[in-house]
């Protein structure tokens, strides 16, 4: 009986021939229709028979027509653009993945798609214009992939897992065992009753044991060998297929011929002992995994507004023009976003990230949703208006009631966003094939010089030679080493509050040899400074409109000085600027207040002959007219010299600084002597300065605050943010440090470069141990059971070997 060409069952009711392949019903042929006009066909070169049958779906998602059902199952909806995740539970294979992160091929409507494959769910954008949610969901559900859509919680709902791996091991182990159990009259040679009466019902039971292991559980390894050469590659399967085929074969003609009990016994110890290596492999990819997603909670934080002093609920009073003009002092305090809970209010400052849904309170929403959907153009929101997570705030402070919790991984999503990541090979990967690839070719090679050699000097052990060399030199062990190198690390440094964004970063850190270090809030600490003022004594409606232009900026001297003058009352600004690195504008009832650089007030009155001082210095100018400026004494963070005098033994320093140079002397007495201090610099001075010395090939790391120096954080090679505890999250950058360990710069620094070393050393490793047996399989002398044993025991040592290392490295940083 034929079976279906698209998803693999027989086709007992119907069978329709099309273009020369069996289908068991229109749904299937309809599928493979569809892929295959659409240039889509490689989806059945990843799986041999990967899809699912449709079923009819007339009518079963019609409840899909309702605005007020689909608002609770989007994400995102904003400017054309929707953003929801499904539940797939028929999610089964790599072809599932790719034809599902390939949906724009098929509707020109979807944006973006990606699979999150152990939860069986795939995130799609799409936009609104072109297609609706309806019409995705029917799509999905033609290709054979129907979402569960339940208007409850579906992250809680159960999806079945994948345990075809399990079963085959088990059905392997079963017959392994049984195998040697009637081998055992052979081993020990016993002639009497077995030689006469039972010897040809053993041999053939042990055939029949052996059909399972090999047409079952040995599939998979025929079935990428098959796939890998039919797209003319020869991948590490190519040799294991081999020698299962070379060992059947052979066992099978012993028996007919009765030439002997063949081996059986190895072929099954073989399979086994290879499903117990992938499963070994597959459950520790799972723990890093889940490591990863866990230890991925960056420390985002954001401003809750409490009752006011006198236990009054914050009242927001709309006033007869419209606008809104509370006053009232409030209690503010930062705590983590995945704390935040339905009903929470909390303050957004300008060009700060909204972590959760919400609706909009108070203040001038001007959202920046380029974040999640590419859309450059803000848009305008006014009180009552739905807020979505991801959106960026562009126009001073806003207070906006929380929706619904959300969880940092939706942040973790956003960070991990294709547009933000470098689009830089991975080194080692490429070389990792590269390896894998060659030594495929050598190893075959090998394997018939050999066997051709022992043709003619003994046939009977030509065979084991042959299928010996093809397993004991298996190239896994290879592939293993910089996924495990480096994922451990990626765990460890989340551990110790360096959450890296990815892997190929921590192999960009290894080859850092230029450090830039930005200093207002990186070098500096913003709970420390010490603020004096010089200047006109500030009137009370001065003072209200001062701390109230501080509270919607997000620049570290802004909260500085913010937290100091707190407790005056706090109005609605009617406008609200921020020119990035210069200074902030605030408007209250046609009342101007400029705070900023000197540069930046323009020519006020009374401020010609104002002595600019060469301290960091914040001046203020009321309605055109100088008042004075607020003083900063930087207290620097604790370890900077010490983090420096690491650093100059092995990169090359550079301050770049948004600041006047008030403070070159006292940087100049803790910095190496060949340290390059810039000042006055724009952020786009400092993005320009990062792009030259990596012209002049330097590899660069810069270290900023996440908020003037987001340019310069995505164009250098790694870009890390500190982290005090304040909301300055920023997707360019590829890593986030708590403060609390700056003084561990260049111990991250120093285990990145020995674990690329760890890596290497495993290469060196298993090319080694893969040397030595061959040398042993060469002569014969090793059984193919036991080089089965072996090969995965090498996999596990690699394994081992890279996670004692790094452990070992781990322990230079210090608890915290």
């Amino acid at each position: 009986m034929e079976s279906c060409f698209h998803c693999g069952d027989e086709c007992r009711k119907t069978l329709i021939k099309h273009q020369e392949k069996s289908f068991c019903c229109n749904g299937c042929k309809t599928v493979y229709d569809i892929l295959n006009d659409n240039d889509l066909s490689y989806y059945y070169d990843l799986e041999h028979t990967p899809g699912t049958t449709p079923v009819e779906q007339e009518g079963k998602f019609d409840f899909l027509e309702s605005n007020e059902i689909i608002s609770q199952l989007l994400e995102f909806n904003e400017q054309g653009i929707q953003v929801i995740s499904l539940l797939i539970p028929s999610i089964h294979c790599s072809s599932c993945i790719w034809v599902l992160e390939n949906l724009q091929k098929l509707q020109p409507g979807v944006k973006t798609s990606q699979v999150n494959f152990p939860e069986k769910t795939v995130r799609i954008t799409y936009s609104s214009a072109d297609l609706n949610l309806q019409d995705l969901v029917l799509l999905l559900s033609k290709l054979g992939y129907e979402p569960y859509i339940s208007l409850e919680d579906t992250n809680k709902q159960k999806t079945d897992k994948d345990r075809s791996l399990i079963y085959k091991l088990g059905v392997a182990g079963f017959a392994f065992g049984n195998i040697m159990f009637l081998s055992f009259p052979e081993y020990f040679e016993v002639n009497e009753f077995w030689l006469e009466k039972y010897k040809h019902v053993f041999r053939w039971l042990m055939f029949i044991f052996s059909l399972p292991v090999v047409f079952y559980s040995g599939r998979d390894y025929f079935i990428s060998a098959f796939k890998g050469l039919r797209s003319k590659i020869l991948n590490i399967d190519v040799p294991i297929a081999i020698g299962i085929t070379v060992l059947f074969t052979r066992s099978f003609v012993d028996v007919l011929m009765d030439w002997g009990s063949g081996f059986f016994d190895s072929l099954a110890g073989l399979v086994f002992f290879l499903l117990l290596g992938r499963f070994f492999q597959q459950k520790t990819y799972a723990y890093l995994s889940f490591e990863r997603d866990y230890k991925s909670y960056f420390p985002i934080a954001v401003t809750r507004i409490f009752k006011n002093i006198d236990g009054d609920d914050l009242a927001f009073a709309k006033a007869e023009s419209g606008k809104s003009s509370f006053s009232t002092k409030k209690s503010e305090q930062q705590i983590q976003v995945n704390d935040l809970q339905q009903g929470d209010r909390i303050l957004i400052r300008n060009n700060e990230l909204l972590p959760v849904d919400g609706v909009l309170i108070n203040g001038n929403a001007l959202i920046d949703y380029s974040f999640a959907t590419g859309e450059a153009e803000p848009v305008a929101k006014t009180s009552g208006d739905h807020l979505f997570a991801g959106g960026r705030q562009l126009a001073g402070s806003i207070e906006v009631e929380v929706l619904k919790s959300m969880e940092q991984s939706y942040l973790t999503q956003l960070w991990s966003n294709e547009v933000f990541s470098k689009k830089g090979k991975n080194v080692f990967q490429s070389l990792t094939d590269q390896i894998s690839r060659r030594f495929t070719i050598t190893l075959l090679l090998i394997a018939i010089v050999a066997t051709a050699v022992w043709l003619f000097i003994d046939t009977s052990i030509a065979l084991n030679v042959f299928t010996s060399v093809l397993i004991v030199a298996c190239p896994c062990a290879i592939a293993l080493a910089a996924p495990f190198t480096l994922g451990n690390l990626l765990r460890i440094f989340g551990r110790h509050k360096l959450y890296m964004k990815d892997t190929s970063s921590i192999e960009q850190m290894a080859h850092i040899d230029l450090v830039v270090f930005d200093k207002t809030g990186t070098l500096t600490t913003n709970s420390k400074n010490t603020i004096t003022y010089e200047g006109v004594e500030l009137d009370e409606d001065e003072k209200s409109l001062l701390s109230s232009t501080l509270r919607s900026s997000n620049h570290p001297l802004s909260r500085s000085l913010y937290e100091m003058l707190d407790q005056h009352d706090i109005k609605t600004l009617d406008d609200f600027q921020e020119e990035v690195g210069k200074g902030v504008t605030g408007t209250i009832n046609d009342q101007h207040i400029k705070i900023g650089s000197f540069e930046f007030l323009g020519s006020p009155e009374q401020g010609a002959s104002v002595n600019t001082h060469q301290n960091t210095a914040v001046h203020i100018c009321y309605n055109n007219t100088y008042k004075g400026c607020f003083i900063f004494y930087n207290e620097y963070r604790d370890g900077v010299q010490e983090v420096f005098n690491q650093l100059k033994k092995s990169v090359q320093i550079v301050i770049l600084s948004g600041d006047n140079d008030g403070e070159r002397e006292h940087l100049a007495s803790i910095l190496p002597a060949n340290t390059t201090l810039l000042f006055n610099q724009k952020p786009e001075d400092k993005l320009n300065y990062i792009k030259n010395q990596q012209r002049a090939g330097k590899t660069v790391l810069m270290v900023g605050d996440g908020l003037n120096d987001a340019g310069a954080l995505a164009q250098s090679n790694v870009g890390i943010t500190i982290s005090e505890n304040i909301n300055v999250f920023s997707p360019a950058c590829d890593g986030i440090l708590d403060a609390s360990r700056f003084s561990d710069i260049n111990t991250f620094l120093s285990i990145s470069k020995n674990g690329l070393k760890t890596i290497k050393y495993a290469f060196i490793f298993s090319l080694f141990y893969n040397m030595i047996g061959l040398g042993f399989a060469l002569t014969g002398k090793l059984a193919p059971v036991v080089a089965a044993i072996l090969m995965p025991l090498s996999s596990i040592s690699i394994v081992i070997f890279t996670t004692v290392i790094t452990y070992l490295l781990g322990r230079k940083l210090k608890s915290n």
